[in-house]
């Protein structure tokens, strides 16, 4: 990692501490601007392996308690319906969303019954590349799904557990070629800066990926570690570190081809289509479902990581956000700078029709920054990343989503510890009616 990159992350790290400090949610409901569309998150936690490496909201699969969820979720979008959103977009995030395919189908089913949505991205992994799972997202009017490969080294997939629950890197190639004209964008998710990850390994994954697996699409995600997953990485993985991610990150331009072109600082694409991180080109989002996240006229919202007090409140008429945080201005500005960057440009004509004719010289300090680091040029109508930003971009990204994860990984403990202290209660009343 340059020393650039260092000082950008540390500072992205002292930023998002402040900006991701979310309070108890004293609000009411979201409201939508009139005649406005939105992009819809929804997010499924269940899995059937929990990942070492992942800070997600996941949680192992049980049939009985997804079918309740699904129920729950559904009731959830009915809701924002009822409130008066309209979606045009919609993104399934996990977990991992293909579990119960036929409830998934069930969902998306409601959703473009509900709303005009266009384009519908799903979440899955290499063992739901099945005709049955493949034929029912297909009916379910999917135009991207994204599978989480993570790695082509069954070394590496064995470390992490995914060998052994999603089956081996020859199989995954075997069914991502096999289905990889089946929707509008097949998207493969691959990891780098993987504990003990070589560069021989990683250049490998990128010739399988540009001359086996020819996907239309592919997102490289830096390693992301907190301290809840770190210690069981090292137990099962090896000791992460960062000393090579600048390494991997220059392998990846080079390696993929002349076919692959960058559609954000860590996404690259054959052609056109839904990016893997939605809030590139969205400037404000709903997220239903336990642990989402949404983003609605600078105010940030959490839905509650408690599966027991989300369906509750569902079944109570409410929505499933506990916590929310009202940015100030000049953090959303810092927030739409990130996000329009890590899509490779921001048009400044956009950000002073949103923010406000002064909104440039309120980024002043942030783009002379960025102009000194070499890590954009202005063209006049626009910033745009350079080489060497998005390299930049992927470190500040890697922070964001951290910071994200250290606020998912809090809330799950508050959710554990309410929840001992919930058996606590009534195990006393049980004595005390005895």
């Amino acid at each position: 990692m340059t020393v650039a990159a260092r000082l950008l992350g540390a500072a992205m790290r002292r930023t998002n501490a402040r900006a991701l400090r979310f309070d108890p949610d004293p609000g009411g409901p979201p409201v939508p601007a009139p005649g406005r569309r939105y992009l819809l998150y929804l997010h499924v936690p269940f899995c059937e392996s929990l990942c070492p490496f992942c800070s997600f909201h996941r949680i192992r699969f049980q049939a009985a308690r997804a079918e309740r969820y699904f129920n729950a979720l559904g009731a959830e979008i009915r809701h924002y319906a009822d409130l008066g959103f309209e979606f045009d977009e919609v993104y399934v995030g996990g977990g991992t969303p293909t579990v119960l395919p036929d409830k998934l189908a069930a969902i998306l089913a409601l959703v473009r019954n509900r709303f005009p949505v266009r384009d519908i991205s799903v979440e899955t992994n290499p063992n739901h590349l099945t005709d049955e799972v493949v034929d029912t997202l297909q009916a379910a009017g999917v135009t991207r799904l994204s599978v989480g490969v993570q790695s082509f080294d069954n070394a590496l997939l064995k470390r992490m557990g995914r060998y052994q629950a999603y089956g081996s890197s020859e199989q995954a190639v075997a069914r991502l070629a096999r289905f990889r004209d089946a929707f509008r964008t097949l998207n493969v998710d691959l990891i780098f800066n993987l504990p003990d990850q070589g560069a021989d390994s990683f250049a490998r994954d990128l010739q399988i990926l540009r001359d086996d697996v020819r996907a239309t699409q592919v997102s490289f995600y830096p390693l992301m570690a907190t301290e809840a997953t770190r210690e069981r990485m090292r137990r099962e993985m090896g000791v992460a570190g960062r000393d090579h991610e600048f390494e991997f990150y220059n392998m990846i331009s080079g390696g993929l081809g002349p076919e692959y072109q960058a559609d954000s600082a860590w996404c690259f694409s054959r052609g056109a289509g839904m990016v893997d991180e939605y809030v590139v080109d969205q400037d404000d989002y709903v997220g239903a479902g336990s642990g989402a996240f949404g983003y609605l006229d600078g105010r940030l919202t959490a839905n509650t990581f408690s599966l027991r007090e989300y369906e509750a409140r569902i079944a109570a008429g409410q929505l499933g956000i506990t916590r929310s945080r009202h940015l100030s201005r000049r953090e959303q500005l810092r927030y739409h700078l990130l996000m329009r960057l890590f899509g490779l440009r921001l048009d400044k004509a956009v950000t002073r029709e949103r923010f406000g004719e002064n909104a440039w010289r309120s980024l002043w300090p942030e783009i002379t920054a960025l102009k000194l680091a070499g890590a954009v040029r202005d063209t006049g109508s626009e910033l745009r990343l350079t080489r060497r930003g998005m390299y930049y971009w992927v470190v500040m990204m890697r922070e964001f989503f951290s910071e994200v994860n250290r606020f998912r990984e809090a809330m799950r403990e508050q959710w554990r510890v309410d929840s001992r202290s919930a058996t606590a209660r009534q195990a006393e009343f049980e004595r005390a009616a005895r």
